[in-house]
């Protein structure tokens, strides 16, 4: 079966009765996100309702844009106080792209903006020294640990696409580095707290089993 153009085994193919909610608020990358769901044989519900995320199963939270008005779009529909409301109760959260910057404290882009606070850390605009930006590209990662880069080996490739990066502030939650210029946060987990800088919807067979992974916990 194809799916974004490549050929992946029916070892991918698998049902959960878990619903996978996808967080709306306007800015993010859905479609692709559902599609990669719906392969894997999973439901999913693309919602902005505050109450339906506080209560979900699951939840993925994509990012497209600037932190800062992203954020502002999470207040507004009171989603922020429902994503920690749901991480707090035990709630799987992955966030990909932006998504995973605003699970952490705050970030600099555009001026200091305050995040979800889910993971300790800060994003900074990558100091990329002569590469350009933004990093648009399939780069290599680290692979650190932990259960959602189970069966992933470092130098496996990843689609990046961004000009700011996570720096997590413990070490122990980088379940995965890559490079470019620097040394950056590429994947994040504790406990139930899941985020990826690159877009697993977008990098073929090795993101599918991310988030089979991630489905899984």
């Amino acid at each position: 079966m194809q799916i974004f153009g490549l050929t992946f085994g029916s070892d991918l193919l698998y049902n959960k009765s878990a619903m996978i909610t996808v967080i709306d608020y306007g800015a993010g990358n859905l479609k692709s996100v559902c599609n990669a769901l719906a392969f894997l044989g999973v439901k999913s519900e693309v919602t902005g309702d505050a109450d339906k995320v506080a209560r979900a199963d699951k939840l993925i939270l994509p990012g497209v844009g600037a932190f800062g008005v992203c954020m502002e779009k999470l207040r507004s529909l009171s989603l922020d106080e429902a994503i920690k409301s749901a991480a707090g109760a035990g709630t799987p959260v992955l966030g990909i792209c932006l998504g995973l910057q605003m699970l952490f404290d705050r970030s600099e882009e555009f001026g200091m903006h305050d995040g979800l606070g889910l993971l300790p850390g800060e994003v900074r605009r990558i100091n990329s020294g002569s590469l350009p930006l933004p990093h648009i590209a399939w780069t290599s990662v680290e692979v650190r640990g932990g259960r959602l880069m189970a069966g992933i080996k470092s130098g496996e490739f990843f689609y990046f696409v961004h000009s700011y990066c996570a720096r997590a502030a413990r070490k122990e939650d980088e379940a995965a580095v890559a490079s470019y210029g620097e040394t950056f946060t590429a994947a994040a987990e504790r406990d139930n707290v899941f985020g990826v800088q690159f877009h697993p919807e977008k990098s073929g067979e090795r993101g599918l089993a991310l988030l089979k992974n991630f489905i899984g916990v």
